[in-house]
């Protein structure tokens, strides 16, 4: 029988770990919930390249936040126009891009239709619905207000989305052009360098310090090429590496939140995720522990998660949210000063809504910002690199026509 490994949360709140046995996915996630467990994830322990499509037919892939959010919004528009939940399900299941999110959704819709509640289907695919969905569409249920819950969370993806999508365009230009630099380089190097090393070696003419490095780096990267790569490669996999312990990613979170000009991007997203979360979950009557253990597993940086998990144990101890806050050098004081003033109205999720807009809206601005810098910057940078190898190579060929004039 297949093992399955998961994470999820219990009902006190606390993180759990383990291993069960099921004969499916969908089994493996009923007996969790069946515990009064929030699945966080839940994998196959024998996932590989030769069961990965098993898993696919079951619904147990991802789905991509940009399919996932438009879904969202179609789901709340179709079901506040008075399209029945189990029909918009239905109907949607019907237009989904890829053919595993088809297949779950057509599952939820025919297990709805026999009389299961949509939070308790959508909570059998875990890597699909996670734990924020699942947790606002129940209360929703319970509150009868169901409707404003989806548009909530339709609301919440969208800005999720946004943000993630600034993000990364600030970020696409400057890898581009760092992998262009490279290959240049690389290519100048191995394969137009060589052809003037014979040239230079008949000239009898005392090379330049800067054309004698370029000609050495030039023949160390022809005999030890694949030196190079592992070089490249060399960061990305001692990174995967110390990402593997919790103190590991929590040090290199912490790290990334400092690093200049794209660690206060950064720093701004994740702020920009706490609140919109928490303000949702908060919003939708989820318990303040189950949310604040909830929402640090899901601001995507250990070292904020850190933070508001040592907040939850100071909460629980009768300290407020912005004591302990106040006191971290990870929260910014007008956040914190935002959430005291929200605890003492009694309008905390308001309070956090206000915080994310802000956030969300600076990180738009300093994404646009930072692509308008970035664009010169590196252009300029990879023609300074090509400049010096080209100055290096030319600069004995005047030499010599120097020398010949005289």
């Amino acid at each position: 029988m297949p093992k399955y490994h998961y994470k999820a949360i219990t009902a006190a709140g606390h993180s759990s770990t383990g291993t069960l046995e099921a004969q499916t996915l969908s089994q493996a996630s009923e007996q969790l919930r069946s515990q009064g467990l929030w699945i966080m994830s839940l994998k196959d322990q024998n996932d590989s390249m030769l069961t990965r499509d098993f898993n696919i037919s079951l619904g147990g892939d991802k789905v991509k936040l940009e399919h996932f959010t438009v879904f969202c919004r179609q789901l709340a528009t179709m079901y506040k126009s008075g399209v029945s939940l189990v029909d918009s399900v239905h109907l949607l299941s019907e237009h989904a891009p890829t053919k595993p999110f088809r297949k779950v959704l057509a599952e939820i819709a025919e297990e709805m239709k026999d009389g299961t509640q949509f939070s308790d289907a959508a909570a059998k695919h875990p890597k699909i619905f996670g734990p924020i969905f699942v947790n606002m569409v129940k209360a929703g249920e319970a509150g009868g207000n169901l409707d404003a819950m989806l548009e909530r969370l339709a609301v919440f993806f969208e800005k999720e989305h946004n943000t993630r999508q600034k993000v990364k365009s600030a970020m696409v230009y400057p890898t581009i052009m760092a992998v262009v630099m490279v290959v240049v380089v690389t290519f100048m190097m191995i394969f137009v360098i060589p052809k003037f090393v014979d040239s230079f070696a008949s000239m009898n003419i005392e090379l330049p310090l800067p054309t004698r490095i370029v000609m050495h780096v030039s023949e160390f990267m022809q005999s030890y090429w694949y030196v190079v790569f592992l070089i490249i490669l060399a960061p990305k996999l001692t990174l995967a590496l110390i990402r593997k312990s919790e103190t590991g990613r929590e040090r290199l979170d912490f790290i990334k939140l400092k690093v200049p000009v794209f660690g206060k991007l950064w720093h701004k997203q994740a702020i920009a995720r706490f609140s919109r979360t928490f303000s949702s979950l908060f919003a939708a009557a989820v318990p303040l522990m189950e949310g604040l253990t909830l929402v640090s597993q899901v601001v995507a940086n250990e070292a904020i998660g850190k933070v508001l998990h040592k907040l939850r144990e100071d909460i629980m101890r009768g300290e407020s949210m912005s004591g302990p806050l106040r006191r971290n050098k990870l929260f910014p004081p007008m956040v914190v000063e935002m959430i005291a003033v929200g605890e003492q109205t009694g309008a905390l999720d308001i309070m956090l809504e206000k915080i994310a807009d802000f956030y969300e809206a600076d990180v738009d601005a300093m994404a646009d910002r930072l692509k308008s810098l970035l664009e010169p910057l590196m252009i300029l940078l990879l023609a300074s690199v090509v400049g010096v190898i080209v100055l290096a190579v030319m600069t004995p060929t005047f030499k010599l026509m120097q020398e010949m004039n005289y």
